[in-house]
């Protein structure tokens, strides 16, 4: 779970395949024709720098410190302020969508991102003091990581992409750039991150509190999960979903995958 020479975790476990979650490559066989993406965009320009750890320097929870970070995205342009939760929520939600038990100490076996989704999107987060509120996203919807330009459209019209990756020996804290390097050893370990930006060179990651680049060659060689998630708070404020499509056609989308 820990990078050998410092100490900051990964955590992020191989990926499920599950039938029931929706892809963009599918909605365009329905006939969705998505215009073009921005050439950049830059989510985190306006924002303080330190986006906080949520725990990921002691638990391999990066899969919920993601989602915390999503929500300062989402919070800063949806409510105008951004909203940083507590590390006992992050714990709690660590415990809650991904088994970690505290009293066995440790960093926990880490957590797998369509795992956190669907915990997402049926139970919530713990927010505010005590996490005695609830925030559940709208939708979510999968998006080919070798497709460049659904990713950028996913990062514009979502705030964030959620994105999982085996990690190679060359991403780590003290790296600010996380190209692909065919040489770079595999390290055993998983890593998932929130990509908030992204121009020609790369996309803006934030990782352990603070922003990387990951370059458009590691995105399309390394990563092998990326999900658009649909913010309420986001689309009220911006206007933009997944796919363009409308509260109720989203809504629809998660049918298969909603607990009763």
């Amino acid at each position: 779970m820990k990078n050998s020479t410092q100490k900051h975790m990964f955590g992020r476990r191989s990926r499920k395949f599950d039938a029931r979650f929706p892809h963009l490559s599918d909605l365009r066989r329905s006939s969705i024709l998505l215009p073009p993406p921005p050439a950049s965009v830059d989510y985190t320009q306006s924002m303080p720098p330190d986006f906080g750890m949520f725990l990921n320097d002691e638990l391999g929870d990066c899969t919920v410190a993601s989602y915390y970070h999503a929500r300062q995205i989402w919070t800063f342009y949806g409510q105008g302020i951004e909203v940083t939760e507590p590390n006992s929520d992050v714990e709690r939600m660590y415990i809650e969508a991904c088994n970690y038990n505290p009293l066995f100490g440790g960093p926990g076996e880490g957590g797998v991102e369509q795992d956190v989704l669907n915990y997402l999107l049926n139970t919530g987060a713990p927010v505010g003091p005590l996490g005695q509120n609830r925030d559940k996203i709208l939708a979510f919807i999968e998006i080919d990581p070798t497709n460049t330009d659904d990713v950028k459209r996913c990062i514009y019209e979502c705030g964030v992409a959620y994105i999982g990756f085996p990690v190679p020996s060359n991403v780590s804290y003290d790296n600010p750039v996380w190209d692909f390097i065919p040489s770079a050893k595999m390290t055993g370990d998983g890593h998932a991150v929130v990509l908030a930006g992204y121009d020609e060179n790369g996309a803006i990651a934030i990782s352990w509190g603070k922003l990387f680049t990951l370059t458009w060659a590691f995105i399309t060689n390394m990563v092998d999960e990326v999900y658009a998630i649909a913010d309420r708070s986001w689309i009220m404020a911006k206007g933009t979903t997944p796919a363009g499509m409308s509260i109720s056609q989203l809504e629809n989308l998660m049918q298969a995958l909603k607990e009763s």
